[in-house]
């Protein structure tokens, strides 16, 4: 019978010194193929790993960007807790895979950044993507995996990404009312929450019933912690009123469906399409197209853009979104128009 090894054509092979010197090298063997066999170096436990990613047609990844993506996705993405940010990451790391994978470190240069910016459809998300490499990168430096740093280090006033666009979207009284109108009672509690409070849509389905009159937020994006004093406000004493009216509810979010379980996305996401879409129809039956096209692009995130412009004052609504930056809030919150008073 054939005599079988453990690893089937990992061949050793031994050179001696003049002075008694005895020297191993490890190769894999492709005579059978009528080819050069493939250096394997001279550490026996490297050579295994090489000899399996041939011999088992394993694609190598030591040393190259990949290795820190696959690290990186089992270790690291599962702790993000935030939903919108794992997908945010894990959709952007579908995308470097196939153009950055296989490349090793040194091979990324900032030319190869922009032209994949240049090159990719999505150009807002494109810019996504590299906040996600850039991310990476910096876990692979910190696991020792490189020691270069990211390319496009000190670049980020040069404006090396894509130019991005403030979504215009501005939400009038009576668009909200006429979508609020048509929705069901779980919709308008959802929609009165994000109004009155500006939280996103994650923190409305989350956010706890209060003991008293205090609403405690946890933003589940920023960790920043805000209280509201519910008698304060023409709409949430009702909404409160209503939840701790239902006996029905088996959790202890303050956002509540007819039903036991805490309230999902989809079951907001649902409602509001359909109460869009009675909304537009409604409109264009009356005759205004562009009343009608407005609500058609109003997504259900619009009701936080909604409650910044009930805000008296930019700095209200800076402070009512917990945004650092009022150039942030004044970019992609608020749609009043500045009024100014003629000089002469």
């Amino acid at each position: 019978m054939p005599k079988t090894t453990k690893y089937p054509r990992l061949r050793t092979l031994v050179r001696k010194g003049a002075n008694g010197q005895r020297w191993v090298y490890y190769y894999y063997d492709m005579r059978p193929g009528g080819k050069p066999d493939v250096p394997l170096g001279k550490d026996y436990a490297a050579a295994l790993v090489k000899w399996d990613e041939i011999h088992n047609k394993k694609p190598r990844i030591k040393g190259t960007v990949e290795e820190a993506f696959a690290e990186w996705e089992e270790k690291v993405l599962p702790s993000y807790t935030n939903a919108s940010t794992k997908t945010m990451y894990a959709k952007g790391l579908r995308w470097l895979r196939p153009v950055f994978g296989r490349s090793t470190w040194a091979a990324v240069k900032l030319p190869h950044l922009i032209r994949y910016l240049e090159a990719r459809q999505g150009k807002t998300q494109a810019n996504r993507d590299m906040s996600t490499f850039q991310v990476i990168w910096n876990y692979a430096r910190k696991r020792g995996m490189t020691e270069l740093p990211w390319p496009a280090a000190g670049m980020e006033k040069s404006g090396w990404k894509n130019k991005e666009f403030a979504r215009k979207a501005a939400v009038s009284d009576t668009m909200f009312a006429m979508i609020y109108a048509e929705g069901d009672q779980l919709l308008r509690d959802a929609m009165d929450l994000a109004s009155a409070t500006s939280m996103r849509i994650t923190d409305v389905r989350t956010v706890p019933l209060p003991h008293g009159d205090i609403l405690h937020l946890e933003a589940s994006k920023t960790g920043k912690e805000a209280d509201f004093d519910v008698s304060l406000s023409a709409v949430l004493p009702d909404l409160l009123a209503r939840r701790r009216a239902n006996k029905k509810a088996e959790h202890l979010m303050l956002l509540a469906a007819p039903k036991k379980r805490p309230v999902s996305y989809r079951q907001l996401h649902d409602r509001y399409t359909v109460a869009r879409a009675a909304a537009v129809s409604k409109a264009r039956a009356a005759g205004d197209e562009a009343l009608a096209d407005a609500l058609a692009k109003m997504i259900l995130r619009d009701c936080r853009k909604y409650a910044a412009d009930q805000a008296t004052s930019l700095e209200e609504a800076q402070q009512l979104l917990q945004h650092n930056d009022a150039g942030t809030t004044r970019r992609h919150y608020r749609s009043e128009v500045a009024k100014l008073k003629p000089v002469r």
